[in-house]
């Protein structure tokens, strides 16, 4: 199944090029009163509404996908991990070229550790992004994102798919520079996650997508999530040793080599095999 939001917060099934409202289900979370939640109440509940989306969908003709303006399909990530330099050419792009280490130690990833990203980052396939500082090289960076679906507190790689919900697209908008990536990471729009939610159980294997992002039509990067250095069910298991991972949570598992500088203008193309495809504008600060 494949879930997408879009419009004013509507829920939908992707079904070939055409979305199907299944909104009303929603009526069936649970209702919170304050303190709220640290999870999203549908990415935890979607084993139990199944297959009360899928009896909605049953049948229903839709609307064009090209006519609606798809948002981030979690609607409240918890947050936002993520894995630098987790494929070895993209750790040796990095350390060769002085425009992204900027003097820092770029180290592998069994060493530096996983890092966060601020959810406020967090767009989805039709909005823009916005590039904030731009007498500075802002690169695109194309990830698999892996969605949790329970929580996973010390879990073992063996079991560590049991966890998860679904994947989409990730880019992981990068500002270059001295500063830790967290922050040079986490400006507004700078984490893109779509165009859809691809749920585990169409996407069983994870370690044999390709990724591709193109630039204005020019092919920058052409993967396979084959070559990661600590594949998904590992990132898992790495997180969770310092951290539980709640139902919403992300994890952006690692941009592979062929990184580059997006500016005003550029229109950026990405895809993953077994997910899809998804375009976004890059714009100036108004």
């Amino acid at each position: 199944m494949r879930l997408c939001r879009f419009g004013d917060s509507r829920l939908g099934v992707v079904q070939d090029d055409r979305v199907v409202d299944v909104t009303a289900v929603i009526d069936r979370l649970p209702i919170f009163r304050y303190p709220l939640p640290k999870f999203d109440p549908l990415i935890a509940e979607l084993g139990s509404l199944r297959h009360h989306i899928e009896r909605l969908a049953d049948g229903e003709r839709g609307i064009p996908i090209t006519e609606v303006k798809l948002a981030c399909p979690v609607a409240n990530p918890g947050k936002i991990v993520a894995a630098p330099v987790n494929y070895s050419q993209h750790l040796k792009e990095a350390r060769e070229d002085p425009e992204i280490h900027h003097s820092n130690q770029i180290a592998e990833i069994e060493r530096v550790g996983l890092f966060l990203k601020a959810t406020s980052s967090v767009i989805g396939s039709s909005e823009p992004i916005i590039i904030r500082h731009e007498d500075r090289r802002t690169d695109h960076e194309i990830e698999l994102a892996v969605v949790i679906g329970k929580k996973a507190d010390r879990v073992s790689p063996h079991r560590a798919l049991e966890c998860v919900a679904g994947y989409c697209i990730g880019l992981d908008i990068t500002v270059r520079g001295p500063e830790e990536r967290s922050l040079r990471k986490s400006v507004d729009t700078y984490t893109v996650l779509g165009p859809w939610l691809v749920t585990a159980d169409e996407l069983a294997d994870p370690s044999q997508l390709s990724l591709k992002l193109s630039v204005n039509g020019e092919l920058r990067q052409n993967a396979n999530t084959r070559d990661l250095t600590i594949d998904v069910p590992g990132l898992i298991a790495f997180a969770t040793r310092f951290y539980s991972l709640m139902p919403g949570d992300v994890l952006l598992t690692g941009t592979p080599e062929g990184v580059g500088r997006i500016k005003p203008g550029d229109v950026i193309q990405s895809e993953i095999s077994g997910i899809g495809k998804m375009t976004n504008l890059v714009q100036a600060q108004a």
